[in-house]
C-alpha cells in the first residue's frame, strides 16, 4: 500500500463547512515537493511517455513551429506540446498574430499572454533583415498549415469529437506497429481495439490485415437466457439474476432483501463504520486508510465479512458531513447500501462489491486533491460517491460485447448502446424506490434532477468502449484551458465540471495500475479470472472466445503492458495535466508497475 503522508486541507465542497481531511497520495514523496517544470528549478518531473507524446507518432501532426521545437528536442518530456486539433489551430494562429505584431509593429492584443509576447515579440527596428525574412516565411507556413487543417477538419463536429477521431487514428497506428514488432501480441491489440476503441471486428480486420478472423456466432436470446439462469441457479444464493423483461414491459428488480437496520433503530446503536464485525480494532485499522491512495480493499472485505462497499460509502458520506447536509437518515442509507451490496454478485471475481468499494474510495481521494479545494459543491460530491458506488451493480461477469454478440435481453433492451452501464443505472435508481431505501427523499426536486443527470453521466463514462472519446474530451479541455491562461473560472462552468467528474470516476475505475504492486497484482489476478470464466462460457455456447479470455493462450503480463501503454498512461498523464502537480507520483507508480510486468513479459516469451 502507498502510505506516504501528504496533508491536504480539503473543504467538503463549495457548499460550506470548515472540516478538513488528510489525504495521502503517492509512493515516493510529498506532492508538495514536486515542482512544476515551468519553475525552472529542475526538481519537478512531469512524466510524459504515452503514445500521445512520442516524437515519431507526432511527426506530421504538429504545426510547423511545434514541429521545429520537437525536432530540436531529444527524448525528454514534451511538456509544452499541444496535440488536440482545435487547440493546435488556436496555438498556431496566436503564433501568426505574434509574428504579425513583430513585422509591422502592431501592438499585441490583450488576450495574448505576457510570457508569449516577451518570448517571441520585440520591436521591429531590432529585427535584422534575415530575421525579418525568416519570420515572414514562418508566418506563411503557419497560415498554410492552418488552412490545410481547416480544409480536412469536419467543422460540424465539436472540438472533442475532432480530437477523438485524431486520437483513434494515432492509437490505431501505434497498435499496428505494436503487433508488427511481435505477432504474439495480436491478442493484446484485439482486446484493446474491441474494448477501448469501440471498434467492430470488421474494422479491426481491415486495420490489422490479418486473416482468419472469425465471425461472431449468435445464439438465440431464449437459449442464452435459459443457460444463464441455469448457471446462476446452481451457483448458490449469493447472486441476483439479470434484469429481465416482464409481461408489463417494465424492468423490475428482485424483491427487497431484509433491511439491515430497522427504521426504529436509534442512531447511537449504528456501528461507527456502518457494519458489525467481530474485531472493531481490525476494522478501525483498515478504515484509518480511508483517505489514503491505494487502500487495501481485500483486507477490508475480510474484516467486514465481505461488506466493504457499505463500510466505505457510509463512512465517506458521514465524515464529509453529507448525511447532515442532505438530511439522509443513517438507517435509510444503510438499508440502501445493504441492498446495493447484495446486488453485487460475490461469486464474480472482479466486478463485485470489493471493486465498487475501491472505485468509491479512489474517487474520494481524488476529490481531496488540492486542485479541487472549494471547487465542487456538496451535491456534486454526493453524486460522485454515489455514482462510484453503484457503477457496476448487478454486473453479470460478462462484458457488453458478449451480451451484444449473444443477443441477450439486456442488449436488446438497450439497443446495444452501453448495455451494462445502462443496466447498472436502472438497478441503482430502482433500488431507491424500495421501501426505506430512498436516501434522497429529503432533497429538493431540482437537486434530485441535477444529481440524477450527473450520476447518469458519470456511470455512462465508465463504458470502456467510449474511453478514447472521454480522453479526447478531457485533453481538449486541458489544452484549451492552458491556451487561455489556465483560468480556474473557465473550469467552473457546469459542463466542464461535469466533464471533470466523469473523468475522475473513469480514472478511479482504471486505477489498478496506479496502486502499489501488491494491490495491483491482486486486482490483475481477479480481472483475468473473470475474463477466463467468460471465455469458458463462450466455449460452452459455441461463441468465438474473446481476446484475453482464453485461459490456455492469454499472456497476462503482455496484456498489462499494452493496457498501461495504450489506455492507462495516456489517461493518467492527461489527468495529471489537469491537477498538476498533485498526481505526479501516481505516474511514477504506473511506470514502476509497467516495468515489473515488462520483466514478467520477457519470461512469458521464453
Amino acid at each position: 500500500m502507498l502510505r506516504v503522508n501528504v496533508n491536504i486541507a480539503a473543504a467538503r465542497g463549495g457548499g460550506g463547512g470548515g472540516e478538513t481531511q488528510s489525504a495521502r497520495v503517492g509512493g515516493g514523496g510529498s506532492m508538495a515537493d514536486l515542482v512544476s517544470p515551468s519553475t525552472g528549478s529542475g526538481q519537478g518531473i512531469h512524466r510524459r511517455e504515452s503514445f500521445l507524446y512520442r516524437h515519431d507518432i507526432l511527426d506530421g501532426e504538429l504545426s510547423p513551429t511545434r514541429s521545429r521545437q520537437t525536432s530540436r528536442s531529444d527524448s525528454s518530456p514534451l511538456d509544452d506540446i499541444i496535440v488536440t486539433p482545435v487547440a493546435q489551430l488556436i496555438d498556431s494562429m496566436r503564433k501568426v498574430v505574434c509574428n504579425w505584431s513583430m513585422l509591422f509593429k502592431i501592438p499585441l492584443s490583450r488576450q495574448m499572454s505576457t510570457s508569449e509576447a516577451e518570448a517571441n515579440c520585440f520591436p521591429f527596428t531590432q529585427l535584422p533583415d534575415e530575421r525579418r525574412q525568416s519570420v515572414a516565411m514562418e508566418t506563411l507556413q503557419e497560415l498554410r498549415w492552418c488552412l490545410d487543417q481547416l480544409e480536412f477538419m469536419q467543422t460540424d463536429r465539436s472540438a472533442a469529437q475532432i480530437a477523438t477521431n485524431k486520437f483513434k487514428r494515432m492509437l490505431n497506428r501505434e497498435l499496428y506497429q505494436f503487433v508488427e514488432s511481435d505477432k504474439c501480441r495480436s491478442q493484446v491489440t484485439q482486446f484493446i481495439s474491441r474494448t477501448f476503441l469501440d471498434e467492430t471486428q470488421a474494422e479491426e480486420e481491415k486495420r490489422t490485415e490479418n486473416s482468419g478472423r472469425r465471425a461472431a456466432v449468435a445464439v438465440t436470446s431464449t437459449k442464452l437466457s435459459r443457460d444463464r439462469h441455469s448457471q446462476q441457479d446452481s451457483g448458490g444464493g449469493g447472486g441476483v439474476g439479470l434484469l429481465t423483461l416482464k409481461d408489463s414491459g417494465k424492468v423490475l428488480v428482485r424483491e427487497n432483501c431484509t433491511a439491515y437496520y430497522p427504521s426504529s433503530t436509534s442512531p447511537q446503536r449504528i456501528p461507527k463504520y456502518g457494519v458489525r464485525t467481530d474485531s472493531d480494532d481490525a476494522l478501525a485499522k483498515q478504515m484509518s486508510n480511508l483517505s489514503t491512495w491505494g487502500m487495501d480493499m481485500f483486507s477490508l472485505a475480510q474484516v467486514t465479512a465481505n461488506r466493504p462497499l457499505t463500510a466505505v460509502t457510509y463512512t465517506i458520506l458521514k465524515e464529509r458531513g453529507l448525511l447532515k447536509t442532505f438530511r439522509i437518515p443513517s438507517d435509510v442509507l444503510l438499508n440502501f447500501l445493504t441492498n446495493l451490496e447484495y446486488r453485487y454478485k460475490s461469486e464474480i471475481p472482479y466486478h463485485n462489491s470489493v471493486h465498487a468499494a475501491d472505485v468509491a474510495q479512489s474517487s474520494h481521494v481524488l476529490l481531496l486533491l488540492p486542485a479541487f479545494r472549494n471547487f465542487f459543491s456538496d451535491l456534486e460530491i454526493l453524486a460522485t460517491i454515489f455514482a462510484s458506488a453503484v457503477h457496476d451493480v448487478d454486473h453479470p461477469g460478462f462484458n457488453s460485447q458478449f451480451l451484444i454478440n449473444s443477443n441477450s435481453e439486456l442488449a436488446l433492451l438497450y439497443n446495444d448502446e452501453s448495455v451494462l452501464e445502462n443496466h447498472h443505472l436502472a438497478v441503482a435508481f430502482q433500488l431507491l424506490q424500495q421501501d426505506k431505501c430512498d436516501i434522497f427523499a429529503n432533497i429538493s426536486a431540482k437537486q434530485r434532477q441535477t444529481l440524477r443527470h450527473s450520476v447518469i453521466g458519470m456511470v455512462l463514462a465508465t463504458d470502456m468502449s467510449k474511453h478514447v472519446r472521454h480522453l479526447a474530451h478531457l485533453k481538449s479541455m486541458v489544452e484549451l484551458r492552458r491556451l487561455s491562461g489556465n483560468s480556474r473560472a473557465e473550469l467552473e462552468a457546469p459542463d466542464h465540471k461535469q466533464q471533470i467528474l466523469q473523468s475522475l470516476v473513469h480514472c478511479a475505475d482504471l486505477s489498478n495500475p496506479a496502486k502499489s504492486w501488491d494491490i495491483y497484482s491482486m486486482w490483475t489476478k481477479q480481472v483475468m479470472e473473470e475474463f477466463f470464466l467468460q471465455g469458458d462460457r463462450e466455449k460452452q455456447l459455441g461463441l468465438d472466445v474473446s481476446p484475453m479470455c482464453d485461459r490456455d493462450s492469454a499472456r497476462v503480463a503482455s496484456s498489462q503492458v499494452g493496457f498501461i501503454d495504450f489506455v492507462v498512461r495516456p489517461l493518467w498523464e492527461t489527468w495529471a495535466d489537469l491537477v498538476f502537480p498533485d498526481c505526479q507520483q501516481i505516474l511514477e507508480t504506473i511506470e514502476e508497475n509497467r516495468q515489473r510486468h515488462k520483466q514478467l513479459m520477457e519470461s512469458e516469451q521464453r
